[in-house]
Parts: structure tokens; C-alpha cells; sequence
């Protein structure tokens, strides 16, 4: 029980961070409706309030992952982390290449699957947002 409200206090205060950032975000004159503030603001009030809810109501007898997973969800923040980084960098279809085969891969996939994968996506969701519904999506030094 003491573990939930712990891991609950820290979630709770990610979220508030979130919200703060998410106030601090410029807008333009030129957006959509919604604006770019409000997507970050629905994450974070929905970590909030699921925080609360764990604080107050805990987990009688809970179940931690082993050292191994732990380790393997640090691993996989680090492949998203760096994916953000890249983004830019080499571009979207690349990036989520990389990205999305990793991540098949720890889900349980095989080399094969995951590199198929990994490729289906991202021309998938390249394909669907730049031409379909006209989102400019980073394009890398190749030109997608």
C-alpha cells in the first residue's frame, strides 16, 4: 500500500509539471481550434487524476516487477526518448523504423516480424498523415 501512494505522490507531481509546461507553450496566430496546449493538458489532468485515485485507493497486496523489467522499461524510455531526439534529425520514416521494430520486438516479436513491422508503420503512418489528411510530417535528409 505504501508503494502505490509512493509511485502515486510522483505521478501526481509529473503531472502538475506537465501542466505547467503545457501552459508555458507558444501559441501562434495560426492553429487549429483545440490549440497546441490542449492535448498535453488532457494527458497530464488524466495522470492526475488517476494519481489521486491510486493515493486513496491502494493496492491491497501489490505486485512489483522484477529488476529485469524494470531494467527493460528504462531500455524502452530510453528508445522513445532518443526517437524524439532523432525525429528531426534523420526524419520520420527512419526514426519510426527504428522506433516501432524495437518495440515489437520486446513485445514479443521475432527479427523478422519486428523489421516488417517496424517499416509497415511507419510508411503506414507517414502515408495516412502527409497525403490522406495533408499533416507535414520531419522529414529527413532524404526527403521523407
Amino acid at each position: 500500500m505504501k508503494s502505490d501512494r509512493i509511485l502515486a505522490t510522483i505521478v501526481l507531481a509529473a503531472s502538475l509539471g506537465m501542466m505547467w509546461a503545457a501552459i508555458q507553450i507558444q501559441e501562434s496566430f495560426i492553429q487549429d481550434p483545440m490549440g497546441p496546449k490542449s492535448f498535453p493538458m488532457l494527458i497530464a489532468v488524466l495522470m492526475a487524476v488517476s494519481a489521486v485515485v491510486m493515493f486513496f485507493k491502494p493496492d491491497a497486496d501489490p505486485h512489483w516487477p522484477g529488476v529485469y523489467k524494470i531494467l527493460e522499461l528504462f531500455g524502452v524510455t530510453g528508445v522513445l526518448i532518443a526517437y524524439a531526439q532523432l525525429l528531426p534529425i534523420v526524419g520520420f520514416v527512419l526514426a519510426t523504423t527504428c522506433a516501432s521494430a524495437f518495440l515489437t520486438w520486446r513485445l514479443g516479436g521475432n527479427a523478422r516480424q519486428s523489421a516488417i513491422g517496424g517499416v509497415l508503420t511507419a510508411v503506414g503512418i507517414f502515408v495516412l498523415f502527409q497525403y490522406a489528411l495533408g499533416v507535414n510530417m520531419a522529414k529527413g535528409p532524404w526527403g521523407f
